[in-house]
């Protein structure tokens, strides 16, 4: 198969990226959205085309519309069909400002981030700024030196890092387009008043776009699927009662291993799932673990945040559109539906969808067909819906906010996420999860290697009301501020720190010898000894210290075992 791929812009800001012999897109792109289509017709698209280069690609001469695909004039120069050496040289003011004014432009760009992206962001500033000024100097000299091979060579580069650095696609796609916003900022004031030279600034923006996905999908495919692979094949050789992780959930606890069984017992059918939680709870996770543990992993894996769409546009996302069916719809958009062909529709929060949408949604799933707006004639589908929801289903379903026939279709198959506070013997292990990410993510000069066992005792004692985020968000907050290789107890956040107490109309004087501390770490200590039904070295690794140490604790504390009850 040839190594070149075609990316399209359709004029409702989607992007879809063609391999030229697939009959379907590798992946599409929507503003809120990232794509991995299975059975779109690719001659439904009537979009400008544009080839994406290979390192062995050269390209020469302008371009003309032939058809839908961009075609080269040979003779004359241009750079990925979209630029000429005289734009480059308009362009130079542009460049020279925003290489000499970077850390302006990366502060106002990572403001943009946050404010865009929010908690869900993956790069911290400190990252942030040192991945993108070194970039950014390297891009504009490429650039000023009208150097467009270097260029290439250097953004493939970052499309790279940004890959193994586990930046979803779709948050790089929506980053640069921030970056335009940042950069304008910095425009020299000189500047001629013309909409052109915003053009030409934007057509260098595509042809970045261009390089880094195509650099994200060769470093993606190179190593993720490889990596994945091998660690599902040691965890399969695992006793189900010895699993401390699986498909990127993390937790020991029996709850935890319960629901492992019931994701690959539901993974083998093609039937609606309904996944609930609370809210931090990993539902999304549980959903991609459906998803990766069934007969097609290579299949579609498409997302859909219910709540963060506005009501009255989730019906036209989800089951698509016709040219002309609305103010906007210019061209056919097929729909998420008909874009996770063969593999996995999920939709977090399927309680806030609007009641109409549902019936619909319910009509859909009956029918295994869709009827696009604006459309008469429906379209089949073969996808498989994973729903979820951080309410009482049954309890939404008599207050009306989800319909009681869609509520008895997704009940059949129901993946219940326990909240953190019903398995708190998972709070070691996830701290060790998250120490981990975060010294990739965080680059502090200081490694974080583990946590002082006052601050674990007291994250084990915290009720996590946020749940497995909130526990992400405070050793983020603990790494960030601490300034020792171990996580102390006055690095954590106060919500954690500070001691819960019942509140009472006459509280008793405290104590002299009420040992709040000894209570916690021997409550602490008998939790780590049932969790692993009293095999004493586990234990001992589970709490991380030595199995002489917890002798010597559970002396001090006195704990036996009679009967199979602690005391």
């Amino acid at each position: 198969m040839s190594n070149r791929s075609v990316c399209t812009f359709d004029r409702v800001a989607h992007v879809i990226i063609w391999h030229p012999d697939a009959e379907v897109p590798l992946f599409i792109w929507f503003p809120n959205n990232l794509v991995w289509p299975g059975g779109t017709n690719r001659d439904r698209h009537r979009k400008i085309t544009v080839f994406m280069m290979s390192n062995d690609d050269t390209m020469k001469g302008p371009s003309d519309i032939v058809g839908n695909r961009a075609v080269a004039r040979p003779g004359l120069p241009s750079y990925f069909h979209l630029l000429w050496d005289e734009d480059l040289e308009e362009m130079q003011g542009i460049f020279e400002a925003i290489r000499d004014r970077r850390d302006e432009v990366v502060a106002g760009w990572y403001r943009l981030y946050t404010l865009h992206f929010g908690e869900a962001r993956t790069l911290s500033e400190a990252e942030f700024s040192r991945i993108f000024e070194p970039a950014i100097l390297r891009n504009k000299n490429d650039l000023l030196e009208k150097n467009l091979e270097r260029y290439a060579e250097d953004v493939r580069s970052l499309g790279e890092l940004l890959a193994e650095r586990g930046v979803p696609l779709q948050e790089i796609i929506a980053s640069l387009q921030l970056f335009e916003q940042a950069a304008q900022a910095v425009f020299p004031k000189e500047l001629p008043d013309s909409i052109d030279i915003y053009t030409k600034f934007d057509q260098l923006s595509h042809i970045r776009i261009f390089l880094l996905v195509d650099a994200y999908f060769r470093a993606f495919l190179a190593t993720t699927g490889a990596r994945i692979n091998g660690l599902e094949r040691e965890a399969a050789r695992l006793p189900h009662d010895e699993r401390c992780r699986f498909r990127g959930i993390v937790g020991r606890s029996p709850a935890m291993r319960a629901l492992y069984k019931r994701i690959e017992a539901a993974s083998q059918t093609r039937g609606t799932v309904l996944i609930v939680g609370e809210s931090g709870t990993g539902k999304e996770l549980v959903a991609h673990a459906l998803h990766e543990t069934g007969r097609k992993p290579e299949a579609p894996f498409i997302a859909l945040n219910c709540a963060a769409l506005p009501k009255d546009l989730i019906e036209s996302e989800l089951f698509g559109y016709k040219r002309g069916a609305f103010s906007g719809a210019n061209t056919d958009y097929p729909g998420l539906f008909r874009a996770a062909e063969g593999g996995t529709l999920f939709l977090d929060e399927i309680t806030e969808m609007g009641a109409d949408t549902q019936s619909k949604l319910l009509r859909a799933i009956q029918e295994h067909s869709v009827r696009p707006v604006g459309s008469t004639r429906e379209v089949p589908f073969n996808v498989r819906l994973v729903a979820s929801t951080n309410r009482d289903p049954a309890e939404a379903a008599r207050s009306h906010v989800l319909r009681q026939d869609l509520y008895y279709r997704l009940q059949a198959n129901v993946l219940q996420v326990p909240p953190l506070r019903e398995r708190l013997e998972d709070v070691p292990p996830l701290v060790d999860y998250f120490i981990a990410l975060f010294n990739d993510r965080l680059g502090r000069n200081i490694v974080t290697h583990g946590i002082e066992q006052q601050a674990l005792v007291a994250m084990c004692q915290h009720k996590w009301p946020g749940n497995v985020r909130e526990l992400a968000n405070a050793v983020e907050s603990a790494m960030t501020f601490g300034t020792s290789p171990l996580l102390r107890l006055e690095d954590l956040p106060s919500t954690i720190t500070r001691l819960e107490r019942p509140l009472s109309a006459d509280p008793e004087p405290p104590s002299a010898n009420s040992g709040t501390f000894a209570e916690v770490e021997r409550s602490l200590i008998l939790r780590a000894l049932e969790a692993n039904e009293w095999n004493k070295s586990r234990a001992a690794e589970m709490l991380r210290i030595s199995r002489k140490k917890l002798y010597a604790k559970i002396d001090k504390y006195n704990i036996k075992e009679i009967n199979g009850d602690a005391y």
